[in-house]
């Protein structure tokens, strides 16, 4: 097949992105129940791109879109434990419905139920037309254990002896051939929890798994934008060897970093986006990531109370504007589900105005809660909750002016006016020109209130208007009382303003 590539956005992507993303697989399946036709990449209606283009997203993450692995589908179709997992989800599912995992990957090419290169690039330019960018999976660590590497190239990956192996058989694949010497390759893990059975663990210690790897990446950026990297931590040098030493048997890594290879491979305006943890995001940020997941803030959210959520908020602007902020993904449960729906819209506008990337999920805006596990290929249907969506719409319309993008941001303190509610509010603006809106958020479940000084930040002027553009009410303030009392705030619970701020 004569693969068709297209270049690049020529422009650069605007500063605190949004990034919607798509479980393309059960996407598909979803829009081929409506159609009463089997549907693949490129047979998606305009109107699919058209709507997401609305809400002004700038990269459209269309996740699992590689052949999954064959055997990996094998074991969750077989495992009990799952069908407990799957039953919660689905009920009534079949085996049909078990389509494996999309990071145990077989090869990097499109899924035959997707489609194809010639699909796929079509799908980018589609997205291209409208100002979008196209981002797609990498797995860094690990892929299927029927991956094209298993037979082509075993040394890519890490093997253990047969006494390894007899220790400890669950945590290996045994590659059995009647005409060559079996081989035990370890099935991908982090160190924290136990190996994940449908994986096969790359052997970073040898030079030319890193080599192969790279040459992947370069084929796949001849048709995306962008990369989220799956779990990136794993595969720093000392990560690897902590994790893997009782197999590298004495062997060391090379003496550099994976990542800045590989990011130097390709071209400078491809967007990288780690999906990491353990406090390692700064450093995956100075290893060459644009943005890398916030998943501290993600938990403080849901755990912490304001004062750590707004400690979190205190870290260096530029650290923050390459965080990618999200309130749900294919690995957390539904944020409907985690923060409670009376929380949601506070939150909504936190994260619409944020600094950073701001990383929404397909299912989110209509308040879905139930949680497709990744080897299934649907969820059950249910109700669109038509005032989230709509709160939803309201606040990323907003986010779409150019101070939330363009402009200057900064923390606000919040001060008291009768009582120690005002600990409860998260406040900051954005600067950009002549535009100054004001974010706060009540970020508990009783009415807060506090003072907030902002005259010192605006033009002078007797009187001001304030816009709540969440509302549309309109507040007057003279400078007078602003300057000696600061802007008095009180929000209900979990309420949220979005203040644009003018002279009158």
């Amino acid at each position: 097949m004569n693969i068709k590539t297209e270049p690049r956005l020529s422009a650069p992507w605007k500063p605190h992105p949004h990034l919607f993303q798509i479980h393309t697989w059960a996407w598909l399946d979803a829009l081929s129940k409506s159609a009463g036709r089997k549907l693949q990449l490129r047979d998606v209606p305009d109107s699919e791109w058209d709507q997401i283009q609305a809400l002004g997203f700038d990269f459209v993450y269309l996740m699992g879109i590689w052949q999954r692995s064959p055997a990996g589908r094998h074991i969750f179709r077989t495992d009990a434990a799952a069908f407990r997992v799957f039953d919660q989800a689905l009920p009534g599912w079949t085996i049909h419905s078990v389509i494996g995992s999309p990071f145990s990957i077989q090869d990097y090419v499109p899924d035959t139920r997707i489609g194809d290169w010639e699909q796929l690039d079509a799908v980018r330019e589609k997205l291209h037309a409208r100002g979008m960018r196209l981002i797609l999976d990498f797995v860094p660590n690990h892929t299927g254990p029927d991956h094209v590497w298993i037979d082509s190239h075993p040394e890519y990956f890490l093997q253990g002896t047969e006494a390894d192996f007899q220790q400890a058989p669950s945590t290996f694949h045994l590659i059995d051939n009647q005409d060559a010497e079996p081989r035990f390759i370890a099935r991908g893990r982090d160190p924290y929890f136990a190996p994940w059975a449908d994986t096969a663990q790359l052997d970073y210690a040898n030079p030319a798994t890193r080599s192969a790897l790279i040459e992947t990446l370069r084929s796949i950026s001849k048709h995306c934008d962008g990369l989220r990297c799956d779990m990136a931590m794993l595969v720093l040098n000392d990560i690897f060897t902590k994790t893997w030493t009782h197999l590298l048997h004495g062997r060391s890594v090379p003496p550099g970093e994976f990542w800045p290879d590989a990011i130097a491979a390709l071209p400078p305006d491809f967007l990288w986006m780690a999906e990491v943890y353990w406090d390692m995001e700064w450093q995956l940020q100075q290893l060459g990531f644009n943005y890398t997941y916030d998943k501290r803030l993600y938990d403080r959210l849901e755990h912490a109370v304001p004062q750590e959520i707004r400690a979190h908020l205190c870290a260096d602007s530029a650290y923050q504007s390459r965080m990618a902020r999200f309130l749900e993904n294919h690995d957390e449960p539904r944020s409907a589900k985690t923060f409670g729906r009376a929380r949601l819209p506070g939150l909504i506008a936190m994260l619409s105005t944020l600094p950073g990337l701001r990383f929404f999920h397909q299912g989110q805006f209509e308040g879905k809660t139930v949680h497709l596990p990744m080897p299934l290929n649907a969820a059950t249907d249910e109700p669109p909750d038509l005032e989230l969506l709509r709160i939803y719409q309201k606040s990323l319309h907003i986010a779409m002016q150019p101070a939330f993008h363009l402009g200057e941001w900064r923390l606000l303190d919040v001060a008291p006016d009768t009582d120690a509610s005002h600990e409860q509010l998260i406040a900051y603006r954005w600067r950009f020109e002549d535009a100054y809106k004001l974010v706060v958020i009540n970020l508990a479940g009783d009415v807060a209130q506090g003072r907030i000084r902002i005259a010192e930040e605006i033009a002078p002027a007797a009187q001001y208007r304030l816009l709540d553009l969440l509302s549309d009410a309109v507040y007057w303030r003279e400078r007078g009382d602003l300057i000696s009392n600061g802007l008095y705030v009180r929000l209900s619970a979990y309420g949220a303003h979005i203040f644009s701020v003018s002279p009158n």
